[in-house]
């Protein structure tokens, strides 16, 4: 398809505000879930040092790790031998003749290697207290942890705030993942708020999976969010990609867990040992903005509503406004992207963003998330599971809005 379905429909499904209901809790952790029904997502409180939070979910939540973590196993092998056998595989070309010459061990293991020099030793502990807590073998998991460095995914974004938003003083951003509806991501959607030491951070949520400890999409108690587009149609200027260099689920992890603002998160951002092309998105509510990154090995480029590249009738400067949709220069769906930014332009809500923007642009079929940055406020839509009714892709599905501010100042159990 060289764009949106042009008789897209606007989601009319009614937002799930229901508050968290508490399932169970032990030492260093709570159980939540939120959501209705098919719609159901799975919300982990974690306290402590790395460790003691890797050990707090691996436990609580041993069951469902182990069988994310073995269906994603089994995910990595079935694309591998699919795109020998010419089917449609979201794994990059050069990781899979590693996994024909290899085997897929050996091949994940050079990932791993290749960043190991670039990994905060938080991540391993935390890895090290989920593998101890729950069965799952340590090497296993850390391999896993590559899938982001290895797979070929389309996403969207924006960063809306002053004359695009009502309150000139808020910003709203969109993280929109297109990835594998097929494979096993949509059955495992958990939402990790994490309450550290002082010494490691701060408070933030993770959107992703049971098991999985690695950052695509999420918010912290600073005001700030992430959003990230894997860019597979990058031009000269972009340079090459490097397979040596700071994982980038690990990259924005830290952006979430450490930075107090956006200038942090620039710097950080542009003094990584960068891998991959991408184009990343951070906003800052106290600094009323956000910028967009097209980053590589060899580029980190911060673009505002004065110098969004590219530059094109298709995607239009407008003020306020940092937007791109499947890639670098997409220009089918970007367009619509516009338009439909257009069309609300001034008054850029949560509600019309799920109700005319998402769902006409089709994007985020795996998952989406809108963060409302100044009011706290979080709502994630994730694929129809395994054997659930109703829409198949996550943009078309029922909303669930989160209160951010509520769930960063959840309280340590006393167990």
């Amino acid at each position: 398809m060289s764009g949106p379905d042009p008789h897209a429909k606007p989601n009319l499904n009614p937002i799930q505000t229901d508050p968290p209901v508490f399932v169970k809790q032990i030492k260093n952790a709570k159980l939540y879930t939120v959501g209705k029904g098919d719609d159901q997502i799975k919300v982990l409180h974690v306290w402590g040092t790395p460790y003691e939070m890797g050990f707090a979910h691996g436990t609580i939540l041993k069951d469902e790790a182990k069988s994310f973590i073995d269906d994603v196993w089994k995910y990595i092998e079935d694309e591998a031998y699919g795109y020998v056998n010419k089917t449609v595989s979201f794994l990059s070309p050069w990781f899979v003749k590693d996994v024909i010459s290899l085997g897929m061990d050996f091949a994940l293991e050079l990932e791993v290697l290749a960043t190991k020099k670039y990994t905060s030793q938080y991540f391993l502990d935390e890895l090290k207290g989920i593998s101890d807590a729950s069965g799952i073998d340590y090497k296993k998991i850390e391999r896993i942890h590559m899938l982001g460095e290895i797979t070929k995914g389309t996403c969207s974004m924006f960063g809306a705030w002053g004359k695009a938003v009502p309150d000139s003083e808020s910003v709203l951003q969109l993280r929109a993942l297109d990835w594998d509806i097929d494979g096993p991501f949509k059955n495992h959607p958990q939402v990790t708020v994490y309450h550290p030491e002082s010494t490691n951070g701060h408070t933030f949520a993770n959107v992703g999976w049971s098991g999985w400890i690695g950052s695509i999409t999420g918010m912290s108690d600073r005001q700030m969010a992430i959003s990230e587009i894997g860019v597979v149609d990058a031009d000269a200027s972009w340079g090459s990609e490097s397979r040596i260099g700071v994982p980038f689920t690990y990259l924005l992890r830290d952006v979430l867990q450490y930075d107090n603002t956006l200038d942090d998160s620039i710097n950080r951002i542009a003094n990584a040992h960068r891998t991959c092309d991408l184009l990343l998105g951070v906003g800052d509510a106290k600094l009323n903005t956000f910028r967009g990154v097209a980053y590589s090995a060899g580029v980190s480029n911060f673009y505002d509503d004065q110098n969004m590249m590219p530059v094109g009738d298709w995607h239009p400067r407008m003020e306020g406004l940092v937007y791109y949709s499947r890639g670098w220069v997409h220009a089918d769906w970007t367009a619509v992207l516009a338009r439909q930014l257009k069309k609300y332009y001034g008054n850029i809500t949560p509600a019309n963003t799920i109700r005319d923007l998402v769902s006409i642009v089709q994007t985020g079929d795996t998952h989406t998330a809108i963060y409302d940055l100044k009011n706290g406020l979080m709502y994630v839509a994730n694929a129809r599971k395994d054997g659930a009714s109703g829409a198949k892709m996550a943009y078309d599905r029922p909303f669930v809005r989160m209160d951010m501010n509520t769930l960063f100042g959840e309280t340590r159990p006393t167990v």
